[in-house]
Parts: C-alpha cells; sequence; structure tokens
C-alpha cells in the first residue's frame, strides 16, 4: 500500500518521524508484544501522530509520546493493545497475535462488529466511514 498516497486524502494531519526497525524490535522484546504488521508498516512511516485534524484519529508509537501502552486500562481485555483513540475517546486497538484492528466502544464496553477490521490498512482506508465524514 502506498501510504503516502493515503494519508494525502486524510486532510491536516500532525505525523510524527518514522521508528526504526530497531526501536519497533525494542519495543516488542520490552513489552512482551507482536505488532500487527500492517501497524508497524504505518510505525516506519510515522511514529504516531494525527490524522483528520481537527477531530480525528490520534495514532501511538513506539519511542515518541504518547507510546502504545500494552496494559492500558482502556480496552475489554489483556488480550487486546491499544494503539490509539478517536476524538471521542474511544481506544483504537489491536487483537494480540493478530492483525485484526477494532474500536472499542467503551460507552456501550463492547466492540461492535462493524467496527472490526482484517488489518490496519483496512481500517484506514474506513477512516471517512469512522469519522462520520461519508454520507
Amino acid at each position: 500500500m502506498n501510504l503516502e498516497k493515503l494519508v494525502s486524502k486524510f486532510g491536516k494531519c500532525k505525523l510524527n518521524e518514522p521508528a526504526t526497525k530497531e526501536q519497533i524490535e525494542s519495543f516488542e522484546k520490552k513489552n512482551k508484544v507482536k505488532l500487527p504488521q500492517k501497524y508497524i508498516e504505518w510505525l516506519l512511516y510515522s511514529d504516531g501522530g494525527h490524522i483528520c485534524l481537527p477531530a480525528g484519529i490520534q495514532f501511538y508509537g513506539v519511542f515518541q509520546k504518547p507510546q502504545i501502552d500494552v496494559s492500558s486500562e482502556d480496552r475489554p481485555d489483556d488480550t487486546y493493545v491499544v494503539i490509539g483513540a478517536l476524538a471521542t475517546g474511544d481506544p483504537i486497538l489491536f487483537k494480540k497475535d493478530t492483525e485484526q484492528v477494532a474500536i472499542y466502544n467503551q460507552e456501550a464496553n463492547k466492540i461492535e462488529d462493524d467496527e472490526v477490521y482484517d488489518d490496519f490498512f483496512k481500517f484506514l482506508n474506513d477512516y471517512k466511514n469512522i469519522l462520520g465524514l461519508e454520507g
């Protein structure tokens, strides 16, 4: 996937400098977690940041703040890792040992079926729908 082309569609963004493979591997080793491959590709493009500002999506990185917190309380259980958040505060997370990315509806205390994506790039490609810009 061409991330530059995709990011150009997001409008105003504030992206961090890319992470290195070494920083990502160090994060995974230290936190005993394997990040999804598609999210690793994103981190190599931007170690976190914001897309679709002002009311958009924030992604967390491995060396810049805010960092991915593998033990965040903002998740349904410990089979998930929070990698970002919507402007509403709902966390974006991945299911451990999968490529699956989802949005956790904290108010309803559940993950809606239509807010589960096979991988991080499918999540990114649905940004208009996620942010209510479709229609």
